[in-house]
C-alpha cells in the first residue's frame, strides 16, 4: 500500500505523473468531478490548520467523494489518552484514506505502519510537509515551466520550517538547482539537511543573513514565517519574528521574472504592499494546492476520469 510520509517516497517519475495530471485538474476540472463517488476522506488534525485541511477537503469534494474528521486533537479520542496507531486503525474502518496533522515528528509514519488505507502527511512537527511540497513543484513547474536549473531563495525559518526541509529533498533531484538559504543564525538550516541533502548531493548552496544582497539572483523567493509555536521562549520569538520583511523596496532588487511564495499564513513577513505586484505567487499557490491534492488522491485511490 502506499503512503506518503516524505517528498522522497514518491519518485521523480511519480512526482511528475501527479503534477502532469493537476496540471490537467487545473485545465478542465469538471471532468474530475465525480471519479471519488462514494469514496471517503479522514482529515486527522491533531494541530491547527486552515489552508491544509481545508485544501484537502476542497479536493475531495472536488472529486465527488465525502470528508470525516477532526480538526484538533482536543476533539479525538487523543484527549482520552488514545494512541496514533489505536486511531488510524479505527480510522480505517471508516474511510479510503487519511490526511493527518501532527505537532510530533514521525507521528504520520506511526499511522502509516499501522493503517490498511493510505495515509498521507499532512505536516509532522518541524520535519516534513510533502503535500505542501507537491504544491510548490507543481506552482514552480507551472509558472516557471520548468523545476531545473533555478536558484531558489529560502528565506525565514529555516531551522523549523517543515515546508522549506520538504522542498529542499524533494528539489535537489532536478539538475541546475542552487540555494541560497536567508536567515538569522538561530534559524539556519539544521545540519543533517546541509550535510545529508545538500552536501551528500554535491548542490550548490550559500548562507546568508542578507535578502537584499540575495534579491538580484533569485528564481524564486520563498518566504517562511517565523513560527511562534516551535519556540520554547517568547523573548527569541519577540526577538526574530521581524527579521526579514518583503516590500516593495526590496522588490524593485528582483529580476522582473521572480516569483514569490510563501506556504502560508503570513505574519508581516511579506508587507500587503507586495500583493499587488505579478510575481506574488502565494495565493495561486494555494489554489495550486487544491489541484496537487485533488492529483495525489486520485493517484493512492487509483481512480482515473473516464
Amino acid at each position: 500500500m502506499k503512503h506518503l510520509i516524505s517528498p522522497l517516497d514518491l519518485s521523480v517519475e511519480e512526482t511528475e505523473e501527479i503534477l502532469t495530471l493537476a496540471e490537467d485538474i487545473a485545465r478542465d476540472p469538471k471532468k474530475y468531478s465525480h471519479v471519488c463517488d462514494g469514496k471517503k476522506l479522514a482529515t486527522l488534525f491533531y494541530e491547527p490548520s486552515t489552508r491544509t485541511r481545508l485544501s484537502f477537503e476542497a479536493a475531495m469534494l472536488n472529486l465527488g467523494g465525502s470528508v470525516l474528521g477532526f480538526a484538533s486533537g482536543d476533539n479525538s479520542s487523543a484527549a482520552k489518552g488514545e494512541s496514533v496507531a489505536d486511531t488510524i486503525r479505527v480510522i480505517s474502518c471508516y474511510a479510503d484514506i487519511a490526511a493527518m496533522r501532527h505537532p510530533k515528528e514521525g507521528a504520520a509514519l506511526v499511522a502509516a505502519l499501522h493503517s490498511s488505507i493510505p495515509v498521507i502527511n499532512a505536516g509532522d512537527g518541524g520535519h516534513q510537509h510533502p503535500t505542501q511540497t507537491l504544491t510548490d513543484l507543481l506552482t514552480i513547474h507551472s509558472l516557471k515551466g520548468r523545476l531545473d536549473h533555478l536558484t531558489i531563495g529560502l528565506c525565514g525559518d529555516l531551522k523549523f520550517g517543515r515546508t522549506v526541509h520538504s522542498l529542499i529533498s524533494a528539489l535537489v533531484r532536478y539538475t541546475g538547482i542552487r540555494f541560497v538559504l536567508i536567515s538569522p543564525e538561530e534559524l539556519r538550516v539544521p545540519a543533517y539537511i546541509r550535510k545529508e541533502v545538500l552536501q551528500k548531493n554535491t548542490i550548490a548552496f550559500t548562507e546568508t543573513e542578507n535578502l537584499e544582497e540575495a534579491m538580484p539572483e533569485l528564481d524564486i523567493l520563498y518566504m517562511t514565517r517565523v513560527q511562534k509555536e516551535r519556540f520554547f521562549n517568547e523573548e527569541d520569538y519577540i526577538r526574530l519574528k521581524d527579521k526579514y520583511i518583503l516590500d516593495t523596496a526590496k522588490m524593485k532588487l528582483a529580476k522582473d521574472d521572480m516569483l514569490v511564495l510563501h506556504p502560508l499564513p503570513r505574519v508581516n513577513e511579506i508587507s500587503v504592499e507586495v500583493d499587488k505586484d505579478p510575481r506574488a505567487a502565494y495565493f495561486r499557490q494555494a489554489q495550486f494546492g487544491v489541484y496537487a491534492r485533488m492529483a495525489l488522491i486520485m493517484k493512492f485511490l487509483e481512480v482515473e476520469a473516464c
